[in-house]
């Protein structure tokens, strides 16, 4: 748990930094908060937690001056305030770090930091002064950014890192964080929560979304659960149980028991890659995938993951190397390309790539289908596309009015799941998963997991890419550790922890690991990039 802040029993002040109180907005056919209320104490760091669709991400666009509430109240320092827009909001030191980002991909770190506020000369504005402020809060923050680096240039995480430093750019009394470390890396989380711990003094507060049960007890002293658009509960951080908390936010018993289950090595493989490399990154990349298995793809950031998921599907250009589906070579042109062969890639960035924002839930899920399902002699058969979107909004729990709503206005999770039901609607023989339960709740995460066990049992096979080392370990039956574009390690389900996974993740694809500098490779492994299958 975080240390104490000011916050603990007898240590805060009577008086509330930030009170909600009777607040409700509805959008059309959505009431998306009924009376709903919330305390924020000087010098705390409070959590806000509930299932996706349950109203975290609406209370914070109220709070920050985004949306307007239908009715309620909001109390800051116990005089009464109404954040008229975002500006607003900022002068009255509320700042906010959004799940989606909100940056320019084509100006540099330091315009996106300071939009806005850049130094000015007499005619123009002064650069070198806009990069000395962007170097100074970067060194103050610890964040590995350079001023001049293009934003649409970096990797998700690195945006993330430029979101947070747009946040602390200003000088907010309470810290609004949603879904923050969503694209961060242990080592990230840490730092962040560093930042954390010296932001809160007295007179500030932070109020910290995540769906990450593990990093509540790190960094928060309360925790407030709502569901539904309504208040549950707040509950000390000390003194609960993140099965509590998660019992107040689903209102309902979760199957935990979700794995892999055996998959024999005579079954046959569906996918082989062999010598995969490209100019950016990776280097002689192998693997193999059979039919009905999951095979988990870990490492740190920068590894190559992702890469690998882009260059088998063809949305990355391949420098050499040759892929296998069902015993025939094969040469992907693009994902689309890719998709008619009956592999499907779900990407790490739901919102540009995954998604037809604007569009609604029945357009999206129908998309990857729509010639071969829903066509007849060129004209849409509407009725078949609406009853299937149906069908795996129920089977997926999509939290939607309809399927005639437009998936902007849904939380990011179930953005998601919209995304997870347009290729289970292609029936993929095999199914890539980069990043399948970013930003979604741990009620959905359960049925994200026995969907996709149920999908290797029908015969599916995956290949499930993840930031989240427990969500790899629990679900792969093997592991493909990777670092600096190339393979490391390849685990059995068996032999996979994660202090082995971390070692072949630290580990010099030339080198001994770098946390055993003078040691051979980790014990126990089947196959090591020393000693290939």
């Amino acid at each position: 748990m975080a240390q104490a802040h000011g916050a603990g029993p007898g240590g805060a002040r009577e008086q509330a930094l930030l009170r909600v109180q009777g607040v409700s907005k509805s959008f059309p056919g959505v009431q998306a908060l009924q009376d709903m209320r919330l305390d924020l104490r000087h010098g705390e760091v409070l959590a806000l937690v509930g299932e996706n669709g349950a109203g975290k991400s609406t209370l914070m666009k109220l709070l920050s001056g985004i949306h307007t509430p239908d009715s309620g109240e909001f109390f800051l320092d116990g005089q009464p305030c109404r954040p008229e827009g975002p500006r607003h909001a900022q002068r009255l030191g509320i700042s906010i770090i959004h799940q989606e980002f909100n940056l320019m991909p084509d100006l540099t770190v330091a315009q996106n930091i300071f939009i806005g506020r850049e130094p000015r000369g007499r005619l123009l504005l002064r650069d070198g002064a806009l990069d000395d402020r962007a170097r100074e809060l970067l060194d103050r923050l610890g964040l590995p950014l350079e001023p001049r680096w293009v934003v649409g240039t970096l990797t998700v995480a690195q945006q993330q890192m430029v979101e947070i430093a747009k946040a602390l750019s200003y000088d907010a009394r309470i810290l609004i964080m949603d879904e923050p470390t969503a694209a961060l890396n242990d080592a990230e989380v840490a730092a962040l929560h560093d930042l954390i711990r010296r932001f809160v003094r007295p007179d500030t507060g932070v109020i910290y979304i995540s769906h990450r049960m593990a990093e509540l007890k790190a960094v928060t002293d309360r925790i407030t659960v709502i569901r539904d658009g309504r208040y549950v509960d707040t509950l000390d951080t000390a003194d609960t149980t993140m099965r509590d908390v998660i019992s107040r936010m689903v209102g309902r018993e979760l199957k935990t028991d979700a794995g892999p289950e055996n998959v024999r090595e005579d079954r046959e493989t569906v996918l082989s890659v062999r010598g995969l490399s490209t100019k950016t990154l990776l280097e002689d990349v192998s693997l193999e995938l059979r039919k009905g298995e999951i095979l988990g793809i870990a490492g740190l950031m920068g590894s190559g993951r992702t890469e690998v998921a882009r260059a088998i599907v063809g949305a990355d250009p391949v420098e050499s190397g040759t892929l296998t589906l069902h015993g025939r070579e094969v040469a992907f042109k693009n994902p689309a390309d890719a998709a008619r062969h009956r592999v499907g890639y779900l990407s790490e960035d739901r919102k540009h790539l995954g998604l037809l924002v604007e569009q609604d839930v029945k357009a999206n899920i129908g998309l990857s289908s729509l010639a071969e399902r829903f066509q007849s002699f060129g004209f849409v058969r509407d009725g078949a596309v609406r009853a299937t979107s149906r069908e795996f909004v129920e089977k997926l729990r999509i939290k939607t009015p309809s399927v005639d709503q437009t998936v902007r206005n849904l939380s990011g999770g179930n953005q998601q799941k919209v995304v997870i039901a347009k290729w289970l609607v292609k029936d993929c023989d095999v199914l890539i998963f980069d990043e399948p339960t970013r930003g979604i709740d741990v009620g959905a995460k359960e049925e994200i997991y026995e969907l996709l066990n149920d999908l290797a049992r029908q015969g599916k096979s995956i290949v499930m890419i993840s930031s989240e080392l427990p969500e790899v370990l629990r679900m792969s039956h093997r592991v493909l550790v990777m670092s600096e574009g190339r393979v490391t390690g390849e685990l059995t389900a068996a032999e996979a922890d994660q202090e082995t996974v971390m070692a072949y993740a630290t580990r010099r694809p030339d080198g001994p690991s770098a946390g055993k500098p003078d040691g051979p490779a980790p014990a126990g492994t089947s196959r090591s990039a020393e000693n290939p299958r």
